[in-house]
């Protein structure tokens, strides 16, 4: 779950003639289900809806969670919550972090981080680089079966490939794929790719999720049923997905590292952060990302410190606001540079984030090889802003509000609904740009409709959106002029061939220093032209239920070894029928 994150209680029975398997026990609620007709291997939301009609077991707030911890055991389920829906679960068509989590799950890559941001197998066993770079041979793992049994083998990589650069394919993440000169699989379990030149994220771009050829190879991926019931190789396999409600997933019995000690994995989804905070307080969920106030004053109470243990790090992330760059208010950079000297960034860290969180003044995580610290810092100064503003024709109207050849400076900053952090920054910026002249609304929209009728589409004068970024300092994708087309992710249509430049530079040589020049410069130019105001870095804030050990925080975060989480049999809370 490491990259590049509700719950209504019912049956997730369906009617069935499956028969149990033999020896195996009929638990109260499979012994109602079967006087139905009914016969489910997995029962858990009707069982907790049980527990909680009958009252069931001690409170949440009497148990006592963290004590001494028995050892790894099967059992019990990790339910975590989010405020927006996964898009689809098909991992080339989608950019969005809720299906990049689920696929996380059910899909491999042949690379993966490790907690100290290593590359490490996955499925591949080992690889080798030839002398000059330009050739990596992957040895894949053999065994490995697909969860529908089919086995696993090179031309399911080489088919992902060819499904990456194929023009026909909607994905957003072709350009690592189109640097490659020839692909192979001369054998099962060997698969082999060069490259023309030079490409340094070329080892850490195969933790792409691999693709079920059997499954896909001849057919419209567009239309592909695996959208909504994929199958992967993963540790966890698809079993339900209620649009807007929840996704369920259960480990595979046949997953390659061995299973997963978690039955299972429920996603569930909660559009508001007051009501799955709610949810949080009263045990329902496991997982939750705080808020500041969330976590500095709401959680601290002795029952929830029972109940939850926080965390603290600072991620590969930042939050901004981004500009359309073909609205013509927006294309004057002094326009932009003036926006950016409007915004106190340090208000918004200590009101909204009550301090938890760096200020941000480009795409990169402070303290990182490539971190600039140097930069431009266009520093709160609304008396400079007005003076760019001035410079740039924007002159005062006789109710304050500036205008340009008889418009008004006025716009909208669109945002997604249930995040309240993002709404509460977007007040204070529209206070503060009220300031100086600027007249700013504000707008939330569902997730779902937000990316695909608004970001894709392009409508939008301005965004207050959040990047999750990753390890390497490759982001070609977000900046490149290249990946402008509707659903690429330079959605705000910037261009700029120096930066093309240093995109291509940086990318293309196994030079550290050379590398580091060239994002030093990147970073220069996007402060200078401000194509987003780069807000803030917010600290991750998640509560974890103190139940689920193995938990390491390391410098990749906490969710790169979720398959090694685990809950001693003691203090197991839900169980699963088997199937």
């Amino acid at each position: 779950m490491v990259s590049l994150r509700r719950h209504r209680l019912e049956s997730l029975c369906y009617r069935s003639k499956r028969k149990r398997p033999e020896g195996g026990k009929l638990t109260k609620t499979r012994r109602f289900c079967r006087r139905r007709g009914w016969n489910c291997w997995l029962f858990i939301l009707l069982e907790l809806a049980l527990l909680a009609a009958a009252g069931c077991g001690s409170p949440e707030s009497e148990k006592v969670y963290g004590g001494p911890d028995t050892g790894p055991a099967y059992g019990d389920l990790f339910i975590d919550a989010s405020i927006g829906d996964a898009s689809t679960l098909i991992p080339p068509l989608a950019s969005d972090s809720a299906s990049a989590t689920i696929s996380s799950l059910i899909y491999n890559g042949l690379v993966k981080y490790d907690g100290n941001l290593n590359l490490v197998g996955d499925l591949a066993e080992s690889w080798k680089i030839s002398p000059d770079g330009l050739t990596i041979t992957f040895k894949l793992r053999r065994g490995v079966k697909w969860q529908d049994g089919a086995p696993f083998t090179a031309q399911d990589v080489l088919f992902t490939y060819r499904v990456m650069v194929d023009p026909k394919t909607p994905t957003a993440y072709s350009g690592n794929y189109l640097q490659v000169k020839k692909a192979a699989a001369p054998d099962d379990y060997t698969f082999r790719v060069t490259y023309p030149q030079p490409f340094a994220p070329a080892l850490e771009s195969w933790g792409l999720n691999i693709l079920p050829r059997h499954l896909l190879e001849g057919k419209d991926i567009t239309k592909s049923p695996l959208a909504r019931k994929p199958v992967g190789t993963g540790p966890y396999r698809f079993v339900e997905w209620k649009a807007g409600e929840k996704i369920v997933l259960s480990y595979n019995p046949d997953y390659f590292e061995g299973r997963v000690y978690l039955n299972g994995y429920i996603y569930v989804i909660k559009p508001d952060l007051a009501t799955m905070f709610l949810e949080l307080k009263a045990g329902n969920i496991d997982r939750m990302g705080l808020t500041p106030l969330q976590y500095t004053r709401q959680t601290a109470y002795p029952k929830f410190d029972r109940m939850y243990k926080k965390y603290r790090y600072l991620p590969f992330s930042y939050i901004y606001l981004g500009y359309n760059l073909d609205e013509p208010r927006f294309k004057d950079r002094r326009v932009r540079q003036a926006l950016t000297l409007a915004i106190n960034k340090k208000e918004i860290i200590d009101g909204v984030l009550m301090g938890l969180g760096r200020e941000s003044y480009g795409p990169y995580k402070p303290g990182t090889w490539y971190y600039n610290p140097k930069v431009p810092k266009f520093s709160y100064n609304p008396a400079q802003a007005k003076v760019l503003l001035a410079e740039a024709g924007w002159q005062p109207g006789p109710d304050g509000i500036l205008a340009k050849d008889g418009r008004p400076f006025e716009f909208t900053i669109l945002t997604n609904q249930g995040n309240d952090i993002r709404v509460r920054t977007a007040e204070i910026i529209q206070r503060r740009l009220q300031e100086i002249g600027i007249r700013v609304k504000i707008r939330t929209v569902e997730w779902a409709t937000f990316l695909k009728q608004f970001i894709e589409k392009g409508r939008f004068e301005a965004v207050l959106l959040g990047w999750n970024t990753g390890p390497d300092p490759d982001q070609y994708d977000i900046w490149s002029s290249t990946k402008t087309k509707p659903g690429e992710l330079n959605f705000i249509h910037y261009r700029n061939p120096e930066v093309d430049k240093l995109l291509n530079e940086g990318r293309h040589t196994f030079d550290k220093e050379k590398r580091r020049q060239a994002y030093f410069r990147l970073q220069e130019i996007l402060a200078e032209d401000q194509p987003y105001t780069f807000l803030f870095v917010p600290d991750a804030l998640p509560a974890i239920s103190r139940r689920f050990r193995g938990i390491n925080p390391a410098p990749a975060g906490i969710d790169y070894n979720f398959t090694k989480w685990y809950v001693p049999k003691a203090e197991q809370k839900y169980t699963m029928s088997p199937y």
